[in-house]
């Protein structure tokens, strides 16, 4: 009987968790993030310190969010109505899944920012060397391999909707064409800032989800190194 009482809060906790990654959107985004991280850390010299690190961050995020969620559905439950006490609870919970958001950032920075700089390095100085019309026809690139991703999943039209979000994947194309080229840090920052508007633009027109407009960026700026390391 006892047996059977375990093996029943097992599959309630894994239920659980299936439920926050089904209807919760930041959940499904957090848990992709943490799958990149994973794989990264394959191709990386990590001690088991900084294993352990990392682990403890991602977590931290997975559960704060998870926490949110439960929180989230006990105050509407008990509140069906506008109250200024359940407002601050779901405020003060999604408070707490920034601050560990921003931990793994940091963490991940710290930790992996040695790690690739030597790679980034001599990626970077390639592309400053080399053939102008290769980068016009990287772009061009970019933007055709974006179509055909969008007309595998076959959502939206070429130029609205669908994933990914091709503004988010054209924008961060060029925002890392710039960043690669360009040697003053203040152009990186304002290009990648516009990249973002142009994402966050999307988001707040509703053409797209967050997760679409993330897809965008990744994929822009991974094909774009990607198409770089290949032509030279």
């Amino acid at each position: 009987m006892k047996v059977k009482k375990i093996v029943d809060s097992f599959n309630y906790a894994i239920d659980g968790i299936l439920y926050a990654v089904r209807t919760q959107r930041n959940m499904r985004i957090d848990m992709v993030a943490a799958l990149v991280v994973l794989t990264a850390c394959f191709f990386t010299d990590l001690s088991k310190l900084e294993l352990l690190i990392i682990t403890i961050s991602i977590t931290m995020v997975i559960s704060a969010e998870m926490v949110n969620t439960a929180i989230e559905c006990a105050v509407d439950m008990l509140a069906n109505y506008y109250h200024p006490l359940a407002k601050i609870a779901k405020n003060v919970a999604a408070g707490a899944v920034l601050v560990t958001a921003i931990n793994s950032v940091i963490v991940g920075y710290i930790i992996f920012g040695d790690k690739v700089k030597p790679i980034s390095m001599s990626v970077i100085y390639k592309i400053k060397n080399s053939n102008p019309y290769m980068i016009f026809v990287i772009l061009v690139i970019v933007c055709i391999a974006t179509v055909i991703v969008k007309a595998i999943f076959g959502e939206g039209t070429p130029l609205r909707g669908g994933m990914p979000s091709g503004h988010s994947a054209i924008s961060f194309s060029l925002a890392t064409l710039i960043a690669l080229i360009s040697p003053q840090p203040l152009v990186i920052i304002l290009c990648y800032l516009l990249a973002l508007i142009v994402a966050q633009s999307r988001v707040d027109s509703e053409v797209h989800s967050i997760f679409e407009v993330l897809v965008g960026g990744v994929f822009g700026t991974l094909l774009t190194i990607l198409l770089f390391k290949i032509f030279e």
